[in-house]
Parts: structure tokens; C-alpha cells; sequence
């Protein structure tokens, strides 16, 4: 009889499990009121599952990381750990060493990981711990080993340091501000660590820190000077076959050594036998340029009375962008300074949102219809009698890709009211940043009725707005965010640096 032959076994090996994690916070160390473990659990706090429930099919970053891994039949993803709460004031030593804590206890209940996608701001500043996130990537990286490839996002703003380079094997930055390629960019990032893994891609980077810090004012990447600078990063990607360029604008309102402009280049070490030195040579050209250029990137500073006595020459809505006041760059977000111009210049049919929970409880105990006397932006604010026209919740939804990738807004309770004047103002109770245009809908707020919105930011309001407003003014405010950087006193930045130094 013959034997049969033996049967072959259908070994299918492991997948690759990758981790998901990340602190993100844009730090102003200018604000005096400092942001604590509240702040966090009032934004995002999301463990395990969660992540995916949040981020899945939106169009963040973590939306990009999710969709890569989900799609490759040798991978899965592992949801760890993802914290992220309004840009503020310097977090707190204790808060942030509780999300630390929290953090690497769950990466070790979450067993071997063969890689990491992380997801910092990489402007984060705490306590004790002025480079925040290059510590928390320093302490992932100890306790993975040099073996376990990291690789994860940063956004545009970020200070980058030589510790946020080292304990990562690549990082990519989104591309554009107002931020709308966040899932493009996390799509990137997890087909880098997909390659990586798989043995295709060896990946090495590079950072060049040039003596500048790009104004807040010229960070709108649509128009120059960006636009040159971006298209030249791009040319040198195509030139040198690099893997990724990354143009980090950088965020001025930190008071930390790494405060200013940079560029992350990563190259193929099994493409090339020079892939570092190309990466090297990208980066400085890039160095050189913006020295070169650094006089286009100052910005210019126009105020409000010289917008407002301009302001018949703009096509109708304008939106105004207070700078002083922005609250995507940590600002209270209830600076009156603009309502009072137009209120004491007689405009009228402006829309404009303030934090202000005062104000909207006793909005609440008002019925519709009644007019009452509000210190609108808080009680020292600007008195003044409005008429309550609307109440809510303050939730709404956006679906559409918008600077900051989020989906589900709280503005907590909400009211909308209107002055004897004719402008309407919008009072929440939670500091919301204006990204998204559901902002004003959601409430029965049609934006074409205004001849102006004032939006308290500096660029990432554009996104939401520009379908409806054909002329955009930044607006020259002062206050925490205000666009001349050189106003603030700084004790720690390096010198030199541009603009507070000239010649370097």
C-alpha cells in the first residue's frame, strides 16, 4: 500500500503588532492659568477601543494610522493611549506625570508590541519638562528598545527638538495650515512604519534648526511666503528620491530653547549609500532659504481701526482673524477689543463668538425675547444690553475635513444673542476654537447674513470659512497671541534668533 503523502501545513505567521499612542498639546507659556489633568479629561481621553471609535473614518491623523494598518493582512493595530486637550497655558508637573504614568502602564498591559505610531503636537511644554515631547518619546523609546521602529506625526507648530528626532526613526508633519491633510499625513506615516517592518524602507532622519521663528501672521501655507518655501521642499524630495520633507513653521508662544522654525528630512538607508548626507543637504538648502528669505516671513501688522476704516473696500463677509485672541494658539478666546469698535464705530450685522459661561447663565435664566445687560466676555468685560435670541447644548458635528480633524464639538451651553447695535454674538461656555463653520448652522446661523465674522484665530479659522467669506483680515490685536513675538519676554529661547536678533 502506499503511503500518503504528508499533509503541508498552512503556517501563517503572527501579524506585527503596532502600537497606538500619543500626548498632544499646543503649549503657551505665556498664559498664567496652567493646564491640568481637568483639561484633558474634558478634551480627549481615550484608552484602547475608544481610539478607534473616535478617530475611525474622520479625517485626523489617527484616522490615516488606523486605515493603513487595518488594510495590511500582516499587521494589527494595537490602541493604547491618546490624550489631547485644548491649546492652554504650561501643563502641570503632577498632570503630566500622570499621563505619563497612565500611558506606559498601559503600554505594558498591552504585551509585545513589534512598533509604535505615536501622535504628538510637538509644542508641548510642562512643568519641569520644557521639551515634553521629546521626553515622552525618549521614555517609550527606553522601554521598546532600539529595535522596536517608532514612527508617528507631529503638526506644523511644533518646536521640534534633537530628542523628538532621536527617540523616533521618522516623523512627518502635516503639509498645510489651516491643517486639512491630517489623514493624508498619518496615512504616510503608517506606510512608512509598514515598509519598515516589513524590511522595505530603512529609514534615517535628519533635523535642521535655522536661526528663525516664523511669525504666526505667515504661516498660512496657501499664500507666499509659504508657498515658495513648501514647493521647494517638495522639489528637493523629488531631487535627492527622499522618503519625506517636513517644514516645522513652529509655534512662538513657547518660552523653550527649541522655540522657532525647523526640517525634518528622511531619507532610505537601502536606497542609498548617502541617503544621510542627502537627507543633510535637503535640509540645509532648506536652512539657507528661509535665512534668505527671512525678511518675507515677519509678517505684517494691521490694526483694528486702520481694518475698520478700510473696511467697504472688502467684499462682504469679511472675516476678521483676532490674532491677540486666538484660541487655537491657547488664547481665553473672550478679548471684547474688536466688539467694542465696531459697537463704539457704529457696525453693525457682525457675528463674533466669546468664551463666556458667565454670561450665558444669565442668558439662561432669561426667556427668549428679553433684553438684559451683560459685562460680555466675562465680569470686567464690555457692559452692554443685548437681546437673547437662542439657546443650546452647544454640540454639533463636522464631517468634512477641517484644521484639527475633529468631529464631535461641545461648546457646553450655549447662547446667542444680539446687541441694540445689530451684531451678534454667540456665548459658550466652553473655550471653543472656531474650525468649523457647523459652528454657526448648527445654531440656525446662516454666515452670508453677516457682513462680517470675527473668528479668533490667526490661520486655522480659513478652512472652516473661506467657502463663505471671499476676503480674509488678520487683524492686529494684542494679548497672549498677538502676532509681534519680539512684545514677549522671553527668558529662554536661544540667541541669536530671528526677529529678535538681526544678524546672526
Amino acid at each position: 500500500m502506499r503511503e500518503s503523502a504528508p499533509k503541508k501545513l498552512d503556517f501563517q505567521p503572527a501579524p506585527r503588532r503596532v502600537g497606538l499612542l500619543g500626548i498632544y498639546h499646543e503649549t503657551n507659556t505665556f498664559i498664567e492659568s496652567a493646564t491640568t489633568l481637568a483639561d484633558f479629561q474634558n478634551g480627549y481621553w481615550l484608552e484602547s477601543g475608544r481610539i478607534r471609535e473616535e478617530y475611525q473614518g474622520a479625517n485626523h491623523e489617527i484616522s490615516g494610522l488606523i486605515e493603513v494598518i487595518d488594510s495590511a493582512p500582516d499587521m494589527e493595530l494595537v490602541p493604547i493611549f491618546y490624550a489631547m486637550a485644548t491649546p492652554g497655558g504650561l501643563i502641570t508637573k503632577d498632570c503630566y506625570e500622570q499621563l505619563l504614568d497612565r500611558m506606559m502602564q498601559l503600554v505594558d498591559e498591552a504585551g509585545r508590541l513589534d512598533a509604535c505610531l505615536v501622535a504628538p503636537h510637538g509644542a508641548g511644554v510642562a512643568e519641569a519638562y520644557p521639551d515634553m515631547d521629546g521626553h515622552w518619546l525618549s521614555v517609550l523609546r527606553e522601554k521598546l528598545g532600539d529595535e522596536v521602529p517608532v514612527i508617528g506625526t507631529l503638526d506644523p507648530h511644533a518646536n521640534v527638538s534633537q530628542a523628538m528626532v532621536d527617540a523616533t526613526n521618522g516623523l512627518i508633519a502635516y503639509a498645510t495650515n489651516p491643517h486639512v491633510d491630517q489623514k493624508q499625513t498619518g496615512i504616510a506615516a503608517a506606510r512608512l512604519l509598514v515598509g519598515t517592518l516589513r524590511g522595505e524602507i530603512s529609514p534615517v532622519q535628519l533635523l535642521a534648526k535655522p536661526p528663525v521663528a516664523i511669525s504666526i501672521e505667515q504661516q498660512f501655507t496657501s499664500n507666499e511666503p509659504c508657498l515658495g518655501l513648501y514647493a521647494l521642499a517638495q522639489a528637493l524630495k523629488q531631487r535627492f528620491g527622499l522618503v519625506s520633507v517636513s517644514v516645522l513653521l513652529g509655534f512662538p508662544y513657547a518660552d523653550v530653547y527649541e522655540m522657532g522654525s525647523g526640517f525634518i528630512a528622511i531619507a532610505d538607508r537601502s536606497h542609498s549609500p548617502v541617503a544621510a548626507d542627502q537627507a543633510q543637504e535637503a535640509a540645509s538648502m532648506l536652512s539657507d532659504f528661509l535665512w534668505n528669505q527671512k525678511q518675507a516671513f515677519n509678517g505684517r501688522k494691521s490694526g483694528i481701526q486702520a481694518v475698520l476704516a478700510g473696511f467697504e473696500q472688502y467684499p462682504q463677509p469679511a472675516l476678521l482673524l483676532d490674532m491677540g485672541d486666538n484660541i487655537g494658539g491657547g488664547a481665553p478666546g473672550n478679548s471684547t477689543l474688536i466688539l467694542e469698535q465696531l459697537e463704539t464705530g457704529g457696525f453693525s450685522g457682525f457675528f463674533i463668538c466669546l468664551h463666556d459661561p458667565e454670561s450665558v447663565a444669565q442668558c439662561r435664566e432669561a426667556e427668549a425675547g428679553t433684553v438684559i445687560s451683560l459685562a460680555l466676555g466675562g465680569k470686567n468685560g464690555f457692559q452692554t444690553s443685548v437681546e437673547v435670541r437662542a439657546l443650546s447644548d452647544g454640540r454639533f458635528k463636522e464631517d468634512a475635513p477641517r484644521h484639527g480633524g475633529f468631529v464631535h464639538y461641545d461648546m457646553g451651553p450655549t447662547a446667542v444673542v444680539i446687541t441694540l447695535n445689530g451684531n451678534t454674538v454667540m456665548l459658550t461656555t466652553r473655550r471653543t476654537p472656531p474650525y468649523s463653520l457647523r459652528q454657526l448652522t448648527a445654531l440656525g446661523l446662516d454666515p452670508n447674513a453677516f457682513r462680517g465674522i470675527v473668528a479668533k484665530g490667526v490661520n486655522a479659522p480659513i478652512a472652516a470659512y473661506s467657502d463663505v467669506c471671499p476676503s480674509i483680515i488678520q487683524v492686529d490685536t494684542p494679548g497672549v497671541t498677538q502676532a509681534d513675538m519680539t512684545l514677549f519676554a522671553y527668558q529662554n529661547r536661544k540667541v541669536p534668533l530671528f526677529p529678535f536678533e538681526e544678524h546672526v
